[in-house]
């Protein structure tokens, strides 16, 4: 099969650039988008949610048919697991081995994080977040576990990045573990950003209404993501991409705490 490789950057290429970052599914195969197109993967972020949100609820929903519930939500967190390859997971992992080991050494936090072996803290972190990903989720009904996370990924996502907006990158390109530095977003990807994130969430509210808050989901990440800003600019002077995997996760969290005390 031949594979179509452009050698321009344009919104197409940086879409197919953004499936191919965050997901381990072979868009490679059919299209090659040039290297440039890879600073842009952050403007389609949310949108790749739809992919692995879609997956994730899917599963659980039809997994929930099939086995216990309990069962079902371990593996949708698996099929995402397995689908984006871990990255933000591995980001979250890194973040909290560079935060709680480095202390206030800006340089060491940035060095903790690059390393490939996991410490102690990034160990704990995944276990508790996990832990918690599970029991919250199974606090749900099925159907509104599967809707919750067909909304809350892509918004999460959305709200996560603007950390590139708001920080500098903290490591130069070459010294990037991906060797790429994520370029700031325009005007108009910001609104195709909104679109990406709000457009879930809205249908959801829409569907939701009456039963959770409106303002609560839509201002608790948000809060979630200023405060972990606020200790990225502190010690780090500016982001990396495992920063963004960790907000994004933390993020996400934070709404389905929401959902779920608001459906006990």
């Amino acid at each position: 099969m031949q594979i179509l490789q452009s050698t321009s950057d344009h919104w197409y290429d940086r879409l197919w650039a953004a499936f191919i970052f965050f997901t381990r599914l072979p868009f490679w195969r059919i299209y090659q988008p040039p290297k440039a197109a890879y600073q842009g993967v952050v403007e389609f972020w949310p949108l790749t949610g739809w992919l692995t949100a879609g997956v994730m609820a899917g599963v659980l929903y039809g997994a929930s048919l099939l086995f216990t519930y309990d069962v079902a939500v371990v593996l949708a967190i698996v099929s995402r697991l397995l689908l984006t390859g871990a990255l933000h997971e591995d980001g979250l992992a890194d973040f909290f081995d560079g935060f709680g080991g480095g202390g206030r050494d800006r340089q060491r936090i940035l060095t903790i994080m690059k390393d490939s072996h996991i410490g102690t803290y990034g160990v704990l972190a995944l276990i508790v977040y996990l832990l918690l990903l599970f029991l919250t989720l199974r606090s749900l009904s099925p159907l509104v576990a599967a809707l919750t996370i067909l909304a809350v990924d892509p918004y999460a996502k959305m709200v996560s990045a603007q950390l590139i907006q708001m920080l500098p990158y903290a490591r130069t390109e070459e010294t990037a573990k991906n060797r790429t530095v994520y370029r700031k977003i325009s005007v108009a990807s910001a609104i195709g950003l909104a679109v990406q994130g709000l457009l879930p969430i809205g249908l959801y509210l829409w569907w939701m209404q009456g039963l959770i808050d409106w303002s609560t989901l839509i201002f608790l990440p948000c809060l979630t993501m200023y405060f972990l800003y606020l200790l990225i600019r502190q010690r780090l002077h500016g982001y990396t991409g495992d920063c963004c995997g960790a907000l994004f996760l933390l993020t996400e969290f934070t709404a389905y705490l929401v959902v779920a005390y608001y459906t006990l």
